[in-house]
């Protein structure tokens, strides 16, 4: 069988500018990245403004496990299957992030039959996204200490700076440094520490920027450091914006790429939903609604992580109304779930699958309260027994939600037509539409309310604890006028409490809070829970030993 690499290496693509005319774009919209990628001009926005948007199909999918769900796999074999079927869909995802690439997650361009293409340049340095948004992030922190350097004349508290620098490669040794040893002339020395990129506030900032002079205005806003005397500083007291958006006018404008069967993609920003908001940008999610009669878009994780912020945040600020969604599962996982070895996945186990599909279905009930039709997309393995399927389907026939079984892995777009004609009559049966969407907590409430209500109706949690520290934060951001945003809670994927090892469906817990932080640049408060870290280490054999790259420059082992 061949590997995903190999796979996309043998995948006849189209040039970009022909997947680009397919989609109605005229060349001088179309910024090429050699032959199969480019960037969509700013102009498009404006002459696509009086089109009709599509439809808004959200991927998401139960808590992640080892035996795997491929949550990407089924969105890029939906938007394949869409379109075999006579729709024109619009797939809109995140960006690959080096650290999962070189760590132990791997990319995020799908998986055999079903991926975006071209693989290994998406899932390494792609179009520079990443690289920008490195880059402006820590010009912002080399004004920070630069202007305490020279004279601090909005007397910074070197205590208390609130911006870190980042890379995006998972390093550990990085969490927690001090910079400015080494004498006068290297700076003052201080406690400072490294997030990913996709962790970055930058990061958060692209994805939910509507142009340029929100761009900039939303750089403006990051709270950096608090001054001796207590008060916050923003970065534009420190003149950086300019210099910033500069950094970032290209990253801002969408990926153009195609799948293995030539269907458009557009895939921008890519934050982490475990410590960042888990969605792809605002700007290439309305592109495609714009390009398409439906666009297909996925959120990070477990929905208790992606599709919560998705709907509480991304849609808030996108004024996005989702029609569907789509819940990936594996039987596999479900059966970890269960409490099943993941070396013993492969047997059947109906007590497992049983014990473990509650998973599943608070998934679903946890969709139902946005007031969004859902449709289960069962990812099949070989190993799946007949016996398990119809457990499975007669489980989700008692739910009153319509089941796929999925094999897009194996047969591309041909795999999944069951699933985009039920994802279609679906859509079509929904009496009110998208109109029927709402948030699950209003602006309004305190910060304390919209953790508490995220906690107990999507994690299930019986109530909140607040560590000191947290309960000083809290306080603090909401004195200085930010109690009215949004929380993105920062929380293990692997469960829907914040113990990782607590599976199924966890009774009995509380969640507890140990930090927050203002990213007024973003436009939400960073929640964190447990033990959560924004700079993820390496795995002890991680993946990068098994990439390489011959004298041809042709790249092995990226899965």
């Amino acid at each position: 069988m061949l590997s995903d690499i190999e796979i996309a290496k043998n995948a006849k693509m189209k040039k970009i500018y022909e997947i680009a005319a397919g989609l109605g774009i005229d060349e001088d919209d179309v910024e090429p990245y050699g032959h199969y990628k480019a960037k969509l001009s700013e102009n498009l926005y404006s002459k696509l403004a009086c089109r009709k948007d599509g439809k808004l199909i959200l991927v998401t999918a139960i808590n992640p496990t080892p035996a795997g769900e491929g949550k990407t796999t089924v969105s890029v074999g939906l938007a394949e299957a869409m379109n075999k079927i006579g729709k024109k869909a619009v797939l809109a995802l995140r960006e690959p992030s080096l650290g999962p690439v070189f760590g132990i997650k791997g990319g995020a361009a799908g998986g055999g039959y079903a991926q975006v293409v071209p693989m290994d340049d998406i899932n390494l340095h792609f179009t520079g996204d990443m690289h920008a948004i490195t880059s402006a992030n820590n010009l912002l922190c080399a004004m920070i200490d630069n202007h305490m350097q020279q004279g601090n004349e909005l007397q910074i508290d070197q205590r208390r700076i609130m911006f870190k620098r980042c890379l995006d490669m998972n390093d550990r040794a990085l969490r927690n440094i001090i910079v400015g040893l080494g004498g006068k002339i290297n700076g003052i020395p201080r406690e400072d520490g490294f997030n990913i990129t996709v962790a970055s506030e930058i990061m958060a900032i692209l994805c939910l920027a509507t142009d340029l002079a929100d761009l900039k205005e939303r750089i403006g806003n990051i709270l950096v450091a608090y001054n001796l005397r207590g008060e916050p500083v923003f970065a534009r007291e420190l003149g950086a914006c300019g210099a910033m958006t500069a950094l970032l006018k290209d990253a801002l404008k969408p990926n153009l790429v195609q799948t293995l069967e030539n269907n458009p993609a557009l895939i921008h920003g890519g934050p982490f939903a475990n410590i960042a908001h888990g969605c792809n940008s605002i700007r290439a999610t309305k592109l495609a609604l714009k390009l398409g009669d439906y666009c297909i878009t996925e959120a990070g994780f477990g929905s208790d992580l992606g599709a919560e912020k998705f709907f509480d945040i991304k849609c808030r600020y996108g004024g996005l109304k989702p029609d569907c969604v789509v819940l990936v599962a594996t039987i596999r996982a479900l059966k970890y779930n269960g409490g099943v070895q993941k070396a013993d996945l492969a047997k059947e186990n109906m007590w497992a699958l049983e014990k473990g599909i509650v998973n599943l279905k608070t998934h679903i009930e946890n969709m139902y309260k946005y007031h969004v039709p859902v449709v289960v997309a069962i990812n099949r393995f070989d190993t799946d027994t007949e016996a398990e399927i119809k457990f499975v389907e007669d489980f989700c026939s008692d739910e009153g939600v319509e089941v796929s079984m999925c094999e897009v892995f194996a047969k591309g777009g041909d795999g999944g037509t069951d699933l985009a004609e039920k994802v279609c009559s679906t859509i079509e049966l929904c009496a009110e539409g998208a109109s029927g969407f709402r948030m699950l907590y209003n602006s309004e409430m305190s910060i304390k309310d919209k953790i508490e209500t995220v906690a107990m109706e999507i994690y299930r949690a019986d109530g909140v604890n607040y560590t000191t520290q947290a309960e000083k934060a809290i306080k603090e951001i909401e004195s200085i006028g930010f109690r009215d945003l949004p929380v993105c809670i920062a929380k293990t994927q692997y469960s829907l409490s914040d113990d990782p090892a607590l599976l199924g469906k966890p009774k009995n817990f509380r969640i507890t809070v140990r930090d927050a932080k203002l990213s007024a640049g973003a436009g939400f408060v960073v929640v964190y829970t447990g033990d959560i870290m924004t700079m993820p280490g390496l795995p002890k054999a991680p993946s990068a030993l098994n990439i390489d790259c011959d004298n041809k420059g042709n790249i092995s082992g990226l899965f």
